[in-house]
């Protein structure tokens, strides 16, 4: 389950220093999340940072990347990988 940013993002900057997999970045209008690069902090943390940090509680999950923590992990281990 990839996460994303929905359009109440006040563009606050705390989210995208917090992503290990710099999965966040500033978009044309507000901060986004590459669903290719979220693996909502598996393998870093026990809870996705940007949602930790962010004021506005902007950051749900995305509903057209749902994908289970074992999923999560292999991506965590690819992107690893290709560090």
């Amino acid at each position: 389950m990839a996460l994303m940013i929905t359009d109440e993002c006040i563009n606050c900057d705390v989210c995208e220093p917090e992503c290990p997999n710099q999965a966040i970045y500033l978009g044309p209008e507000i901060y986004e999340i590459d669903p290719n690069k979220c693996t909502e902090c598996v393998g870093h943390f026990d809870e996705p940072q940007c949602v930790q940090v962010c004021p506005v509680a902007c950051i749900p999950v995305n509903p057209a990347h749902v994908e289970n923590k074992e999923t999560l992990f292999q991506k965590y281990q690819r992107l690893q990988n290709s560090a």
